[in-house]
């Protein structure tokens, strides 16, 4: 499955970082999307995955991944808690400082904030969870309090049968962190885009940060013909990698 997934580098101080975070709360050893699934099999609440896999699922780029993120709303975190109960044990992260889940523990105080799924204390975190504030049972914007949709509008379901965040979205949410996979993550969401998602994409990012690159600056070529989020990967598309796609060189101006 990852034999032809392009690798991530890691400078030496991401590395550093790295080892400093395993060594303080452990290792991680992230489930698929498709094993995520076959552990919420019988969940009756909605989730999606979010994060570089929605990239994935979106655009066909391979690469590797370093977790696995999916989201739920905020209000369905005690349906959560109950399904995995007994199997797997939930922890609540806010700000660096986790509490388990359960028990004298039964919600958070933080609906915008993060859990981390194991086994057990000797076993390695499998899933990363930041949760979505919800209004009213609806999906809300971590970014942009202001935004709130319905989630079908928000997500799509792919091939697999998986609902994933739209990429637009997840890139709103990346621009902050600037990486070089977000950066990746950037071009090959660019390819599927159809003008309406980018410029959606520039006022999200200009709403967080008028300075930011992709909000000062217009994306002036267009993507491929009839190549759109709402068909998901152009055929041929599915397994090609950033420098592969017929971006012909997106430039902003």
């Amino acid at each position: 499955m990852f034999e032809d997934r392009e690798s991530l580098m890691s400078s030496p101080k991401e590395q550093r970082e790295e080892d400093e975070f395993q060594a303080l709360y452990g290792r991680g050893a992230p489930l698929t999307p498709a094993e995520v699934a076959d552990v919420l099999a019988g969940f009756d609440r909605p989730w999606w995955v979010v994060g570089g896999w929605a990239i994935e699922a979106a655009t066909g780029y391979l690469r590797e991944h370093e977790d696995t993120d999916i989201s739920l709303l905020a209000c369905d975190l005690p349906a959560l808690v109950a399904h995995l109960a007994g199997d797997w044990h939930v922890w609540n992260n806010v700000g660096g400082v986790l509490h388990p889940l359960g028990g004298q523990w039964q919600s958070v105080d933080d609906p915008g904030s993060q859990l981390w799924v194991r086994k057990d204390a000797c076993s390695a975190w499998v899933l990363d969870i930041p949760l979505t504030p919800d209004r009213e049972g609806r999906w809300s914007n971590k970014r942009n309090p202001e935004h709130a949709a319905d989630l079908d509008d928000v997500t799509f379901i792919a091939a697999d049968g998986i609902r994933y965040l739209n990429p637009e979205i997840v890139m709103s949410y990346k621009a902050a962190l600037n990486r070089p996979k977000d950066t990746s993550d950037l071009t090959a969401t660019l390819t599927v885009l159809p003008p309406s998602r980018r410029a959606w994409l520039r006022a999200a990012v200009a709403h967080q940060d008028p300075q930011h690159p992709c909000a000062r600056k217009r994306l002036t070529r267009p993507p491929p013909a009839g190549f759109g989020v709402d068909r998901g990967p152009q055929p041929g598309m599915v397994g090609r990698r950033p420098r592969d796609c017929p971006t012909g060189g997106y430039l902003f101006h």
